[in-house]
């Protein structure tokens, strides 16, 4: 498969030379494949923030590269504007910036400034409120006058809008109740879907990580620890809770199970897994 996002030697120093100066990302090297469905998790501080913020040149490395789609976006710093339309960003509660009179002309805020004509922005406005549950009745209305869901849902619509080549996701769900994070998140599980685009979603929660992303980048101390396929990253459960990260409550219950003898893998991750073996497990005693 082709590589949307490679990272070489990546590191980035925030205040060298000053005594506040602190690394935050060292010697990531880091390669995911073109429409792949990537979670990024990590304790506080760990570095995952200051990473994605690489991939579409809202931070310039230190030292090392970035490349998307085997370009290397920094070789011509002029044209650095190109590869932020190609990586679509969405910011922890992104309704925050949210600021024009219209549902309509916030989605077509990202279009607009790509030079499109109003035949094609029009299109892809429509387009990408269908992928987030927004209809074509809330349009004309107000963004500050919805749901906190709504909101966020207009807001991810705008960068989806610009059809990004990557898209990335940095706790899109933050603040919202279960029942909205679930919504939202099966709305980019289909975008993902049908697109085939490149998801990158940066996540506290494990459980979501796991139900959604097909494989994980856990980040630690400023370095990656592992990427690796779902199943495979779990395998190392125990050193990520040592990481401080809380690793889905299902795989503890596997773990605990484990440990105390019955035949359960502790790297189980998804209920349904879970279930199965209890099942195989009651059936054979």
């Amino acid at each position: 498969m082709p590589i949307a996002v490679r990272t070489e030697n990546l590191s980035y120093t925030y205040s060298p030379g000053t005594v506040f100066e602190k690394t935050a990302v060292r010697d990531v090297n880091l390669e995911i494949e073109k429409g792949e469905f990537a979670g990024i998790i990590g304790h506080t501080g760990s570095g995952k923030s200051t990473l994605i913020r690489h991939l579409n040149g809202l931070l310039k490395p230190t030292s090392g590269k970035v490349y998307i789609g085997g370009e290397d976006i920094w070789k011509n710093p002029k044209d650095i504007r190109r590869f932020r339309f190609k990586v679509g960003m969405v910011f922890q509660y992104p309704e925050y910036q949210l600021f024009e009179e219209t549902v309509f002309k916030d989605i077509a805020f990202g279009p607009k400034n790509m030079g499109l004509s109003n035949f094609e922005t029009q299109e892809r406005v429509y387009e990408a409120a269908q992928f987030v549950g927004i209809g074509s009745d809330l349009m004309e209305k107000s963004p500050f006058e919805l749901s906190g869901g709504q909101k966020r849902r207009v807001a991810i619509a705008g960068v989806i809008a610009m059809r990004p080549e990557v898209l990335i996701l940095d706790e899109p769900t933050a603040g919202l109740d279960p029942r909205g994070r679930d919504k939202i998140f099966g709305e980019i599980k289909n975008y993902h879907k049908k697109q085939g685009s490149t998801v990158l979603l940066v996540s506290h929660s494990m459980e979501d990580i796991a139900k959604f992303a097909s494989k994980v980048l856990v980040m630690n101390k400023a370095s990656t620890y592992i990427y690796d396929d779902v199943e495979k990253v779990f395998a190392h459960a125990d050193k990520i809770s040592q990481m401080g990260l809380s690793v889905p409550q299902i795989t503890r219950i596997c773990m605990a199970l484990n440990s105390k003898g019955y035949d359960i893998s502790p790297e189980t991750f998804t209920v349904q897994a879970a279930k199965d073996q209890i099942l195989n497990l009651l059936k054979n005693t």
